[in-house]
């Protein structure tokens, strides 16, 4: 064997770099399904189904091309080993370190190719499992690469995405006039996609395209139920596209049926309403089963054809081209310490309620139980609902990462973890946004219907019926006042601290620190 060509769990490209020169005739393909990687954070059943899934799909398709793949798959039982008092244990999860060592000894190829992992952690695994020579390759499925982002960043006091989002849409030339302008005058359009739904709820919507699953989807899912039976999610309801057709056509389906009315109420939340008009492709373009490409042309044909408002296309557009390729640049070029970061001080457990749903507030209720259920929530659900309550709550940001990356679908640590620990959790202290993204219960109110059918009230921050995440958000902007006071965005919030005297102060911070000893009792 000349080639041994490694493809792991989110690099299902078709086109991948790491195929290039690839000889059917004397290189191969590796895959392996490694136990380890849905326990070092207690994977959700949705979450493992989907990468399985997806890898099954894969490997089957490279087979189609005549490609020999020697892949390594789990069964439904894990193997069972001898403690030293006699008792029989499931055996440790095997790691994809101990996988990789195995193989490369038996099939001993000439050297090993590989695209760069997306976790840091993986990256240096793989690099010491291999002495073979090793050949990484850049990804060349980001618009943006290292270099790029390294060069953006260079001499700039501070790290802004609506900078680097302008450069990305010059490089590409993504809604530009001809003469280099933005389409229609503006750069943003993000003060057109803010509306709320009245109280007659969301306007009449299609629901996304289902992908039911296909018999080798429901083999996944019966091993995922029988070997992980002891993990959190349900797989009842998965019907997620794990092949690249199907995201495809998962793509044409959101432009067709939900593009339209995106920015206006991508910030909106409905109860029990998971989908609205969000698209569902960031699990497809995290697998590598949807190129972004395609994705930004296909929207801005959309609105070129007259499909789509400019607003809802370059708001959609954005969250591509701008924030995912941001992220990856900073979760890059600060890793591997990014991840300890914690410049709120927060040291709170995570509540035991994220695991289970169980909980009185109505919009953690529904955002928590829809997470597990289906291993989604949209972007505001996870900011300004799970997220918000955690960075009140004072939790520490590397506990609500490995919860954020344990629970979704599309989770991958080079996005997941610069959204939940910088822009979520402001763990960064303002390297990767310009500000702590905090509210009260009135935010929720504002934007959601939750609150209807809730026990708390959004507008008291004190007392039997005070809303825990009013409470929380005035306990924030009195334990960080020093701190937020030298944030000109931040400005106004503080300035409304003058509002509480003494005994409101004393009432809120009393209230407050019930609510964390009674979230620490609870773990």
């Amino acid at each position: 064997m000349r080639k041994l060509v490694l493809i792991l769990g989110d690099q299902l490209d078709a086109h991948s770099a790491a195929f290039a020169g690839f000889d059917a005739r004397q290189d191969a393909v590796w895959m392996a399904e490694v136990a380890h990687e849905s326990t070092k954070v207690w994977s959700t059943k949705p979450r493992i189904a989907i990468f399985l899934a997806a890898m099954r799909h894969f490997r089957d398709a490279l087979r189609e091309r005549g490609w020999t793949v020697f892949y390594r798959e789990l069964t439904p039982a894990a193997a069972v080993w001898r403690a030293a008092d006699g008792r029989a244990e499931p055996a440790p999860g095997e790691t994809l370190a101990e996988a990789l060592r195995e193989s490369l000894a038996s099939l001993r190829p000439e050297r090993v190719v590989l695209v760069e992992p997306g976790e840091w952690h993986v990256r240096e695994e793989v690099r010491a499992a291999i002495s073979l020579p090793l050949e990484m390759r850049e990804d060349r499925h980001f618009l943006c690469s290292h270099a790029e982002f390294a060069a953006h960043a260079q001499g700039r006091k501070q790290l802004r995405m609506e900078f680097f989002y302008r450069e990305m849409r010059r490089r590409h030339a993504v809604l530009l006039d001809e003469d280099g302008q933005p389409t229609g005058g503006d750069w943003n359009f993000d003060g057109e996609n803010r509306k709320r739904f009245g109280k007659n709820g969301p306007p009449t919507h299609q629901a996304p395209r289902p992908f039911p699953p296909d018999e080798l989807t429901r083999g996944v899912i019966a091993m995922v139920n029988a070997r992980f039976a002891g993990h959190p999610g349900e797989l009842a309801a998965f019907d997620w596209p794990v092949a690249a057709a199907d995201a495809a056509l998962a793509l044409q389906d959101f432009v067709a049926h939900r593009l339209a009315s995106f920015g206006d109420w991508q910030d909106a939340m409905w109860t029990a309403e998971p989908w609205l008009f969000h698209s569902r492709l960031s699990a497809a373009m995290n697998l590598k089963l949807l190129d972004p490409r395609e994705v930004i042309t296909t929207a801005e044909r959309a609105y070129r054809g007259g499909g789509a408002p400019l607003a809802s296309v370059e708001g959609f557009i954005r969250q591509i081209l701008g924030w995912r390729e941001y992220v990856r640049g900073i979760y890059w070029r600060f890793m591997p310490g990014y991840a300890d970061l914690n410049a709120l001080g927060a040291d709170q457990p995570l509540p035991r309620f994220y695991w289970t749903g169980d909980t009185a507030m109505a919009c953690l209720r529904d955002a928590i139980g829809q997470s597990l259920r289906l291993g989604y929530a949209h972007h505001i659900q996870r900011l300004m609902v799970t997220g918000l309550y955690a960075l009140l709550l004072g939790v520490r940001p590397r506990a609500l990462h490995e919860w954020y990356l344990a629970v979704y679908v599309d989770a991958v640590e080079w996005v997941e973890l610069p959204n939940t620990l910088g822009m979520s959790q402001f763990g960064d202290g303002g390297l990767m946004a310009s500000k702590p993204y905090i509210a009260s219960g009135k935010y929720i109110q504002r934007m959601s219907n939750h609150c209807a059918g809730c026990r708390f009230d959004p507008a008291a921050a004190s007392g039997p019926r005070a809303c825990p995440f009013t409470t929380l958000y005035w306990d924030f902007l009195l334990r960080h006042e020093a701190l937020l006071r030298q944030n000109q965005r931040m400005a106004m919030q503080v300035r409304n601290l003058a509002r509480l005297d003494d005994g409101a102060r004393t009432a809120i911070r009393q209230q407050a620190e019930g609510i964390r000893a009674a979230s620490a009792d609870a773990r």
